[in-house]
């Protein structure tokens, strides 16, 4: 039987097993290990030429750049996510439930897909161009650079405040609003005074995760022609700057904490949730504005879904192997991908188990710590953590260096969280008096745990692999920096063709990837079960 130890936070709960305790805290260091090369790379570099590169007038420009694009991403989110979230939930919009689960659809295609649709279809010589000429347009706006940038990955990231602000309104008590229309409040005062101080802590959630997500964006930048953080570190690393690279990668984490620290600060309380009663009877009322309303989510969704399709869908049936036979698409590239995001899926469910359990069944500072340091890899941008572990490979285990391994590991790193959260929520939902009818029948904590936590936990542990599994997929940087030699997958052979400027042969792989990301969604949906969402 495995020695307690003592509980550092409250010595009234069950002290921490060491065995589970150790295997927890061994598997925090492992994922916040690899960032230790990267400053240890840092501290390598000359200060005056340290000094010299950071205070640089390009360094400027790529802060700015970044600053910008973050600050554009986060608004524009903001303003797509919650009025949809309220006309999808408050109101009597026209196919409401219909159009509930197509807003949150873009979340399955990557932001550098739509981003080499967009310069398809709206760039120089693009198909709207042709489209558009007969009617006398010449020219359509820039889609290049910051304005295209924040546009598109705009149209990938609102799902995120859309999703939260959504589960807000879901569970928000609407006899508060009866209260403050019989105070003679109108539909706007009502939502300006009591609907969104109530939101406001769903909406930030949401805000903060497209804020991480447009900082640590690198292919939608990259294909814009943006000078950021993350573009400007994988030119440098593959222009052997790597003391700019790594210069660089500490900017942008040191502006990633900024940006998370600031969140906290600025959080406001927790929203207060109630009956949720969302019947009929309580939706506010759009009149004649019903169906023009309805109008916001369908230009969305033909934005943001149909032109990415329709372009390719175009590129499929142009696409010519004789022109460029290097670069068709092979199936082993899918089998490729396929195999190590399953892979990373497992190896990640076997990292977040004991974690997740721990901070599940003890309410331990300790355990706590643990759980938090799995978060770190998910807020380091892929390029950051790739050239990280880059940094470990070459200079001390050059036998792990471009491997499988470390590929896997790194996509292990970057999205363990998805499945620490949706294990741990599984675990908090079982009965303890289960666990304990099942020791006192004489089970080890091993045993109850296999026989009745494990089954009970099912559907958590599958919704967290599948989450791994379709964010591995869509994984850009992390793929291009420490794939191996020859390993080809689907985004890069999507990458090969974009930086080729022949698309066509991206349409495969490209439509093959949405095709997988919606099977996963569809698995995810399917562990939820009877409860409340889409």
């Amino acid at each position: 039987m495995t020695q307690p130890i003592e509980n550092d936070a409250d010595s009234s709960t069950p002290s921490l097993p060491v065995g589970l305790t150790l295997l927890s805290g061994t598997i925090a260091v492992a994922l916040v290990f690899p960032l230790v090369w990267l400053l240890i790379e840092v501290l390598t570099v000359e200060p005056s030429r340290a000094r010299d590169l950071v205070f640089s007038a390009g360094t400027a420009e790529v802060l700015l750049n970044s600053l910008l694009l973050m600050g554009g991403v986060t608004v524009g989110s903001i303003l797509l996510g919650v009025p949809l979230a309220y006309l999808t939930v408050r109101t009597d919009l026209p196919f409401r439930r219909f159009w509930s689960v197509v807003a949150a659809l873009p979340l399955v295609i990557p932001s550098y897909v739509g981003a080499f649709a967009f310069v398809s279809a709206f760039g120089p010589r693009g198909e709207f161009h042709s489209l558009l000429a007969p009617l006398g347009i010449g020219r359509l706006p820039e889609i290049y650079g910051l304005p295209g940038s924040v546009f598109v990955i705009t149209l990938y990231t609102y799902p995120y405040v859309y999703l939260t602000t959504r589960a807000a309104l879901v569970s928000f008590d609407t006899q508060l609003i009866d209260a403050a229309r019989t105070l003679n409040y109108g539909k706007w005062d009502a939502f300006r005074r009591v609907t969104l101080p109530q939101i406001r802590p769903a909406v930030a959630a949401g805000a903060l995760l497209s804020a991480l997500y447009a900082i640590s964006d690198f292919g939608t930048p990259a294909i814009m022609r943006l000078s950021v953080f993350t573009r400007e570190i994988y030119v440098e690393y593959n222009s052997f700057g790597r003391e700019y690279a790594a210069l660089l990668s500490i900017q942008l984490l040191l502006l990633v904490l900024l940006v998370l620290v600031l969140e906290w600060a600025i959080r406001p309380g927790e929203n207060v949730k109630g009956g949720g009663a969302d019947h009929d009877g309580t939706r506010v009322r759009l009149g004649r504005w019903r169906w023009p309303a309805a109008l916001l989510p369908a230009g969305v969704s033909v934005i943001a879904l149909a032109v990415p399709v329709w372009i390719l869908l175009l590129w499929l049936f142009r696409t010519d192997t004789a022109r460029q036979p290097s670069l068709a698409f092979e199936w082993v590239q899918a089998l490729n991908s396929v195999g190590v995001a399953a892979a990373a899926a497992v190896v990640a469910m076997l990292f977040a188990l004991p974690v997740a359990y721990l901070a599940a069944i003890h309410d331990s500072r300790l355990a706590t710590l643990f759980e938090r340091a799995t978060y770190v890899g998910f807020a380091v941008p892929g390029v950051v953590l790739g050239l990280a572990l880059v940094f470990f490979g070459a200079g001390y285990l050059p036998s792990l260096y471009q491997t499988l391994p470390l590929l896997i590991f790194a996509y292990v790193v970057r999205f363990v969280p998805q499945a620490v959260g949706t294990t741990r929520t599984s675990i908090l939902q079982i009965d303890s008096k289960l666990v304990e009818a099942g020791r006192t029948l004489g089970e080890s904590p091993l045993g109850a745990f296999r026989r009745i936590t494990l089954p009970n936990i099912r559907s958590g542990l599958v919704a967290g692999a599948a989450l791994v599994f379709l964010t591995t997929m869509k994984e850009l940087p992390v793929t291009l920096i420490l794939r191996p030699s020859g390993f080809e997958t689907i985004v890069t052979q999507i990458w090969r063709a974009q930086e080729s400027a022949l698309y066509q042969y991206a349409a495969i792989p490209a439509l093959l990837l949405l095709l997988i990301s919606g099977l996963s969604m569809v698995v995810i949906l399917a562990q939820e079960g009877d409860e409340r969402g889409l």
